[in-house]
């Protein structure tokens, strides 16, 4: 009786057993399987961007030739960001939502930073009961009421701190910030210690330096909310004037309002007025969502090498 056994394959030859087989290097139809997936994936991110950034550029009679969002290049004008800066609203509006996300960025890391160097010291005060109470704030939420109430008790209503103040820690930014100072060996902050150096000189000159990919990445979270954010605006600031750029979005571009034509009051000039009859109404939104797109845009690659650094070893060790 003759056995037949399956050819064994050239890769199982010389493949390490102590390893796991999702560790070795993957076949070419695996290859080419993940480069067509990269490849949509990347085609359904650039294509809208592109779509809205045409549409933006193009002239009405381009808009009205395409019938609505533009695919095909025509005749280019920038007469839809003329449009939107001449009024004042957006570059007021751009003002506004660049001070909250610098400030409130500033201070959001500051205050993240503390809390989980302190709350990464097993022997700090409080250790145990306040980072149960930050774990908590992931299943209880505060609730739009009672938030609403205490930033109304405080005075805050129709203040630029209404933006910052409500959401200036998050606790999961604290949390994988606190598992990154963890990883810290300890053996270097008792050294520190020794030579006669306080907390916040370790935190300064040690503790910071070596981390400065988690503060990257979570500087940059806290930037992209505090520049997304309409919501806050929307529930706290009543005067206009103190709209930030994502509230001026949300008025015109989703619920049509009609955008102020001046500064001020002032009615606009006649150059104004020309970029006003050439400007689809169809590209002055998509202009302003180009400008709401644009630091975001700018600011992720330089912070996107240190993700994984930063995040994922942070969320996974500690």
């Amino acid at each position: 009786m003759t056995t037949v056994t399956a050819p064994i394959d050239e890769r199982d030859r010389t493949r390490d057993p102590r390893r796991p087989r999702w560790m070795e290097e993957p076949s070419p139809l695996a290859k080419f399987g993940k480069a067509v997936l990269l490849t949509g994936i990347c085609l359904l991110v650039l294509i809208p961007m592109y779509v809205i950034v045409l549409t933006s550029l193009s002239s009405t009679e381009t808009v009205n030739e395409a019938g609505g969002m533009v695919l095909v290049p025509g005749e280019l004008t920038l007469d839809a960001y003329v449009r939107i800066f001449s009024g004042g609203v957006v570059t007021r509006a751009v003002a506004v939502s660049t001070g909250v996300t610098i400030v409130g960025t500033a201070l959001s890391l500051a205050v993240t930073i503390l809390a989980a160097y302190g709350l990464s010291r097993p022997g700090s005060l409080f250790h145990r009961p306040l980072l149960v109470f930050v774990l908590i704030t992931f299943v209880i939420g505060p609730g739009i009421i009672p938030t609403y109430l205490v930033v109304s008790q405080l005075g805050l209503i129709d203040s630029y701190w209404s933006l910052i103040l409500p959401s200036a820690v998050n606790a999961f930014n604290l949390v994988v910030m606190r598992a990154f100072f963890m990883n810290i060996p300890s053996e270097v902050i008792d050294s520190a210690r020794i030579d006669g150096a306080n907390d916040f000189k370790i935190l300064w000159r040690i503790v910071m330096p070596l981390s400065k990919a988690v503060i990257a990445v979570v500087g940059l979270f806290y930037a992209v909310g505090y520049w997304n954010a309409f919501f806050n605006a929307l529930l706290y600031i009543k005067d206009s004037d103190k709209w930030p750029v994502q509230l001026v979005l949300r008025q015109y571009v989703v619920q049509g309002s009609p955008l102020p034509t001046g500064a001020g009051g002032l009615p606009p000039s006649s150059e104004v007025l020309g970029n006003m009859a050439s400007a689809s109404p169809l590209s002055i939104k998509m202009a302003i969502v180009v400008i709401t797109l644009l630091p975001v845009v700018i600011m992720y690659p330089f912070v996107q090498r240190h993700f994984t650094k930063g995040v994922i070893l942070g969320a996974i060790k500690g």
